[in-house]
């Protein structure tokens, strides 16, 4: 499954707002420095749809605020 998401660094609160189907805006409070919040994305999606954050990958995007992520939905 893929999701695309823009992201908010260094937000007050962490959350997420779904846009329309499989997208979504993600606030994190990490800063985007050093894949801090590419980390942080990654966790709160991964708690979101319950699955491990070894189950989500960023397939494009790394350096914007714009993200492809693939989440391995499969049991």
């Amino acid at each position: 499954m893929y999701v695309k998401v823009i992201v908010f660094p260094e937000s007050k609160k962490v959350s997420i707002e779904e846009i329309k189907e499989n997208t979504f805006k993600v606030f994190v409070k990490e800063k985007a420095k050093q894949n801090l919040a590419n980390t942080a994305v990654r966790g709160a999606i991964a708690k979101k749809f319950s699955i491990p954050v070894s189950k989500v990958k960023i397939i494009s995007g790394h350096h914007s605020p714009r993200k492809m992520l693939s989440l391995d939905t499969d049991n």
